[in-house]
């Protein structure tokens, strides 16, 4: 019975790990830095990827994948993860997960614009409530507000826009990379690409010293197995895992993110933040329910 659900069970292990993400990425940023600790994250990330996965060889890949895919890839990673470490506070760390939730709508959002086919009239109004879920959350327990959304918003620009940049990124990285990956999987590569992105980075910005400790140690690994076990881990259930359970259960994912977030940070989220959750999970899976059977999406 085991060997028939193995995919399956791995694929769920991955949805978990993916959903202490954000609260890792943010543990890891308060104690190194915001860029020095996702180029430690990933550095490490990395050589579990390679040890556990392999690294194929590049030739093994197409060009443009390589450039086009991995350009994507690593402008999502550093657009979340910074949006995560500038956050102003944990609570506000918890909202940019939130935004960053948005890509599944956006995925099918650009895949109809792209096939230009007919869609369930039902989509659009999905997609909305997405949006209005942020927006819902972002206001806060003041009730939705434009002057409290611009205020919020306006209180740290730069991690609000990192996080809708990086939903926008991955919406297209998730379209594009299908076409040109050819069923191959350079995501070990392309998360080196990524720690090499943040060092560059890191060697030349003005950014805060390393403070190490024996918690900032265990925090960096937590991060680290989560991140690289989360993608090894789907990799695996992609084989022959029940696919159709576990998209569905992907899109709870916002959910599961929120509430581990708020155990490991040791928060209480405000109902209006547990409403936007909600409204954004049952909107992206309301997006795939209605253009599951369009192939083209």
């Amino acid at each position: 019975m085991f060997s028939k659900h193995k995919y399956t069970l791995a694929g769920c292990a991955a949805i978990l790990l993916w959903s202490t993400i954000v609260a890792f990425i943010r543990n890891v940023a308060e104690q190194l830095g915001p860029v020095g600790g996702a180029a430690m994250i990933y550095t490490l990330s990395s050589v579990i990827l390679v040890l556990v996965l392999g690294a194929p060889k590049p030739s093994q890949f197409s060009t443009k994948y390589l450039v086009v895919g991995g350009g994507l890839f690593v402008s999502y990673e550093m657009c979340l993860a910074l949006s995560l470490g500038m956050a102003n506070n944990k609570l506000q760390a918890v909202e940019m997960s939130v935004i960053n939730y948005l890509w599944p709508a956006l995925t099918v959002l650009l895949a109809v614009i792209v096939s230009r086919q007919s869609v369930s009239k039902w989509l659009y109004p999905a997609m909305a409530m997405a949006f209005f879920g942020v927006a819902w959350t972002v206001t806060g327990e003041q009730g939705l507000s434009i002057t409290e959304l611009t205020s919020n918003v306006a209180s740290n620009p730069t991690s609000y826009l990192l996080a809708f940049s990086g939903a926008f990124i991955w919406a297209i990285y998730c379209n594009i990379t299908k076409r040109l990956a050819n069923g191959r999987n350079a995501i070990a590569w392309f998360f080196i690409a990524t720690a090499i992105a943040l060092w560059l980075k890191y060697f030349l910005s003005e950014q805060p010293a390393m403070v190490w400790s024996g918690e900032t140690l265990l925090n960096l690994v937590l991060a680290s197995i989560a991140m690289a076990g989360g993608y090894g881990l789907w990799n695996i259930a992609i084989i022959g895992g029940n696919m159709v359970l576990l998209a569905t259960l992907s899109y709870f994912t916002p959910i599961l993110s929120a509430f581990f977030s708020a155990l490991i940070f040791g928060i209480s989220l405000g109902t209006t933040f547990w409403q936007g959750v909600i409204m954004v999970s049952l909107a992206s899976l309301s997006c795939w329910y209605f253009t599951r059977e369009n192939p083209d999406i």
